[in-house]
């Protein structure tokens, strides 16, 4: 698994799951919330299977 999401990419990513992940924990946005679940763990790790399949890169190292 070659690295394809870099720098800001990441943060925001980390940032939106944490907030939908945070927001379903609380109960104002339902369930559904729990899908933050998915961009955390693509910013965490730096890699995302779309990315790949579309051949994206947001990461500056190659």
């Amino acid at each position: 698994m070659t690295k394809n999401v870099g720098g800001i990419d990441r943060i925001l990513r980390i940032a939106v799951g944490l907030a939908l992940i945070a927001a379903a924990a609380t109960g104002s946005v339902g369930v559904w919330g729990y899908v933050g679940v998915v961009p955390l763990l693509t910013g965490l790790v730096g890699w995302c299977p779309p990315y790949s399949l579309l051949g994206w890169n947001t990461c500056s190292k190659k």
